[in-house]
Formats: C-alpha cells, structure tokens, sequence
C-alpha cells in the first residue's frame, strides 16, 4: 500500500536517486534540503513499506501553484503512484491557498501527459527548446479555477 507523507530530511537521499535515474539534470540533495525551509514549497513523497518510491512538489505564490518535481522510481512505474501524489498534491496545495496550477512536461512525454490531462490540466501552449539534453520543447499545462 502506498503512503503519501510530507518530504522529511530522511527522505532526500532516496529522493536525490530517483531524481539523478530519471532526469538528464536532477536536482541535487541540497536542493531538496532547501525546500524543507521554504514555507512557499510543499512537497511530498510516496513510500511503500517506508522506501521512498517517488516524489513530487509545487511552490505556491500569490495563489498561482508551479508544479516543480513529479518523479516515481522506474520500478514502481504504471502503479498509480504519481497519480496518488499529484492528487494529495492538488489537494493540499488548495489548502494552502493555490488556486491554479500549472507545470511544464516534455512534448514527447506521453505517459505524463496522459496522467495531466487524467488530473484536469489542459494544454495552453508550448515553450520552444524548454529542456536540455536533450534540447526539446515543453507543453504548458495549466488547471484553473
């Protein structure tokens, strides 16, 4: 069974891993160790039997929520559990006052766009050579109220 607890200082090297198999430029530790000071950011991990298996986070300002990180470990994949983390996500970041929300997610990433769409967000438009290594552009999802 899957939890989804707030990020803890315990949580970052797990998270630190996942993030470095995933991504072409991860955030490192210390950028996770940051975010637990920053009253703007909440972010939250997936654990089943206590092993973190993935993460996710937005930083909410003036209302509007940026989803930054949402990352499950490549094991743990086509279970459910981003969905799971983007809904507390949601849920949560409307609590602390977000009313909107919005990310950007690679064009050729179809499963997450999928998953997006699945949550309510809807394409408004495309951001050319977004990402790095590769160079590739990114869609600009947004849900609004």
């Amino acid at each position: 069974m899957v939890k989804i607890e707030k990020l803890q200082k315990e949580d970052i090297e797990a998270v630190s891993r996942i993030e470095a198999a995933a991504f072409s430029m991860p955030w490192s530790a210390k950028d996770f160790e940051q975010l637990l000071e920053d009253e703007k950011s909440l972010y939250l991990v997936a654990k089943i039997e206590d092993e973190v298996v993935g993460c996710c986070g937005v930083t909410i300002v003036c209302g509007e929520g940026n989803i930054n990180n949402v990352v499950v470990d490549e094991a743990y994949r086509g279970q459910g559990i981003a969905f799971a983390m983007m809904q507390e996500l949601l849920n949560q970041g409307r609590q602390q006052g977000s009313v909107e929300f919005t990310l950007e997610v690679r064009v050729s990433n179809a499963p997450a766009i999928h998953l997006y769409e699945k949550l309510g967000f809807v394409s408004e438009g495309i951001r050319p050579r977004f990402y790095e290594r590769p160079v590739e552009d990114a869609m600009i999802m947004w849900i609004r109220q």
